[in-house]
């Protein structure tokens, strides 16, 4: 029992030991580090101590006074707290804190991982068997200059996406829209994926409905359909009938959908990083950020409370003006994450709306025109906008005009950026470059360093060729924009490629519908019906009015200060303050830069004092081997080993 109780005092004490070793370490180093590295140090700096000391003490004469056991002790306790310190900051160099998951997150998440090894193992699979593997690994190095390469690259492109399921086939949908960065060629071919889905079984949905709403669905809707109306990849949509009598639509999200769509993102931006890693044309793309802004959007789309509300901000936006659109009204109260319960708009979708719009005799040009307008009125006037107006979510109502639904994916400009616009396109409609330069760099997010000459040239040529007189105007000088764009290295924002992603899909309903219709022609002309209303006399004198009382206070205090800086001039009391390091981050960070030359110079001052003293002979023997001079030497080597250490874990640290 005793020998019991010993073991148990001495694995205490050990424990204490290795704690308070811990703890010292870690404020010597000016780190907090994690309780799995503080213990290994701990435990590190106990069991090297004995063997330290003996070898520092292996000879030490028993004449010597009392208290040079004592210094030896200290330099042990020093020297294995500074082994310590050497593993930490080794462990911080190969593996950053942060860097690998808690270990209980790591069990936790195991079963997820082993499903996203499977995932990304059946990706690859589908890339390898569509000749992709060569571009994601980087091999590839041809310019693929050949339109031939350019068409066989983008089908096979497309295909895999398809094969692969939702997440990649709504990712193909996105880059179709960014004709700044691919070859026409991918964005036909990518163009071309429809978003299409086997209706999930009744008895699934029941189970949805039941979770968001709190009830069976037979107790909150007087009528249920349970056979969709229309089935996507993520979603389904049926159609219902309110207590009140008032018919609805359903909107369900697809049971398991987020885990699918959660864990193909994580291989979305796997692969990003690879292909910016990796390749050169993935670098200059930015893969990354085009995967993280995907990755937003989509995470936005699954979660039926932000569609709510872009339903209710398009319908603010537009309140008090007749559009000839109308937008569905969702009932909030029934509305959840994953079900969305909505007014319904009776009519048939815009694609099959041919022989409807013959029988009823309507203009197809004016629809066109109409829903045009009120797109670009949302982007211009109101910005905020409908984001994929292809012609499935559209509607020719059975009463007359036409509806807009599906709010899953709405673009917001803000006031700034709508000026922008309105600039750019009335400047490229006037043909000044100079103006079309100026408003098109407030667009872009543009690199530290352009050569504003030649991107004013290019310009210049662009609104020639397509602007002139006696040209005709298409949807390729989008394509030749967009290219000018791409050379002089500036960025399309997303909120603005969600523009053109929203008028390139009206552009393709709108053809459907009336084969002909010249959307820039008819856009122009909107822009400058837009222009026009903003100039007349109204709509000056209520702005002329809001700048006068924005204007105003400073005005009326303007002539004192213009009278106090003029005394102060008259009587040579004009001075100038300038206050450096004002912001608390400046000052944090030139603080931290001079403590870290305080600690280097300190280190390599009791480093070169400690080679001197070990260098140096004579002197008062504290062993047989060591004197005094060298233990001396040996206390300032571990005080200059624990500054420096204590500047790389600050280096790595930050770093990282």
């Amino acid at each position: 029992m005793n020998d019991f109780l010993l073991d148990v005092a001495g694995t205490v004490t050990l424990a204490l030991t290795a704690w308070l070793m811990a703890g010292a370490v870690s404020r010597l180093l000016g780190m907090t580090f994690g309780l799995t590295r503080r213990l290994a140090a701990g435990l590190l700096a106990v069991f090297t101590f004995t063997p330290i000391v003996r070898s520092f003490a292996g000879g030490m004469s028993t004449a010597n006074d009392s208290f040079t056991p004592f210094w030896f002790m200290l330099l042990g306790i020093a020297s294995s707290m500074l082994v310590a310190m050497v593993c930490l900051v080794l462990a911080e160099v190969l593996v950053p804190t942060g860097s690998l998951p808690h270990p209980v997150d790591f069990v936790r998440g195991l079963r997820g991982r082993i499903a996203r090894g499977k995932r990304y193992s059946r990706i690859l699979r589908i890339a390898v068997r569509h000749g992709l593997s060569p571009y994601l690994s980087g091999r590839r190095r041809d310019p693929l200059a050949a339109a031939s390469t350019r068409t066989r690259l983008a089908g096979s492109l497309a295909r895999a996406l398809d094969e692969a399921g939702v997440t990649f086939v709504k990712l193909g949908q996105v880059l179709s829209t960014r004709r700044d960065l691919l070859p026409a060629e991918f964005v036909e071919q990518l163009s071309r994926l429809r978003d299409r889905a086997a209706p999930a079984r009744w008895e699934e949905v029941e189970r949805v409905l039941t979770e968001e709403l709190g009830a069976p669905p037979a107790e909150v809707f007087a009528e249920f359909d349970h056979v969709p109306l229309a089935a996507a990849s993520v979603a389904q949509v049926h159609a219902a009938v309110l207590r009140s009598g008032e018919r609805v639509v359903v909107k369900v999200q697809r049971p398991g959908i987020a885990e699918v769509v959660d864990r193909d993102l994580d291989i979305v931006a796997r692969l990003a990083r690879r292909l910016e890693t990796g390749t050169r044309w993935g670098a200059t793309m930015g893969v990354r950020e085009l995967a993280d802004g995907f990755a937003e959007a989509i995470r936005e789309e699954l979660d039926f409370h932000v569609e709510t509300a872009n339903m209710a901000a398009v319908a603010a936006a537009t309140a008090g003006r007749d559009t000839g659109v109308r937008y569905p009204v969702p009932h909030e109260r029934l509305c959840g994450r994953r079900v969305l319960v909505m007014q319904r708009l009776d009519g048939v979708p815009l694609s099959a709306a041919g022989p409807v719009i013959a029988e009823r005799g309507l203009d197809p040009a004016e629809l066109a025109r109409t829903l045009l307008d009120t797109l670009l009125r949302q982007i211009m006037i109101d910005g905020v906008f409908h984001a994929d107006p292809h012609p499935g979510n559209v509607l020719l109502l059975d009463g007359g005009g036409l509806g807009m639904l599906d709010f899953g994916s709405v673009g917001r400009l803000d006031d700034g950026l709508r000026e922008a616009l309105q600039r750019l396109l009335l400047a490229m409609d006037k043909g000044d470059s100079t103006a079309c330069t100026d408003a098109l760099l407030e667009v872009v997010q543009r690199p530290d360093e352009i050569d504003e000459e030649r991107l004013e040239r290019a310009l210049g040529q662009f609104l020639a060729r397509h602007m002139g007189p006696a040209t005709s105007l298409g949807l390729r000088m989008f394509t030749d924009l967009f290219r000018i764009v791409a050379d002089f290295g500036l960025a399309i924002p997303p909120e603005v490629a969600a523009v053109f992603r929203a008028l390139a899909t009206l552009e393709g309903g709108l053809a459907e519908l009336a084969p002909g219709f010249d959307l820039v022609t008819e856009a122009r002309a909107a822009a400058s019906r837009y222009v026009g209303e903003r100039l007349d006399a109204d709509a000056l004198r209520r702005t002329t009015g809001e700048e006068l009382l924005t204007l105003l206070p400073m005005l009326r205090r303007l002539p004192r200060r213009i009278d106090r800086i003029a005394g102060a001039l008259e009587h040579g009391r004009l001075g100038l303050n300038v206050r450096l390091f004002a912001d608390q981050r400046d000052r944090e960070h030139v603080t931290g830069l001079l403590h870290q030359a305080l600690l280097t110079v300190l280190g390599a001052t009791a480093g070169i004092m400690a080679v001197l003293l070990l260098g140096t002979g004579g002197g008062p023997g504290v062993t047989a081997g060591v004197s005094l001079f060298q233990l001396i030497g040996y206390n300032l080597l571990v005080i200059s080993a624990v500054l420096v250490l204590r500047v790389l874990v600050l280096i790595f640290r930050r770093a990282r």
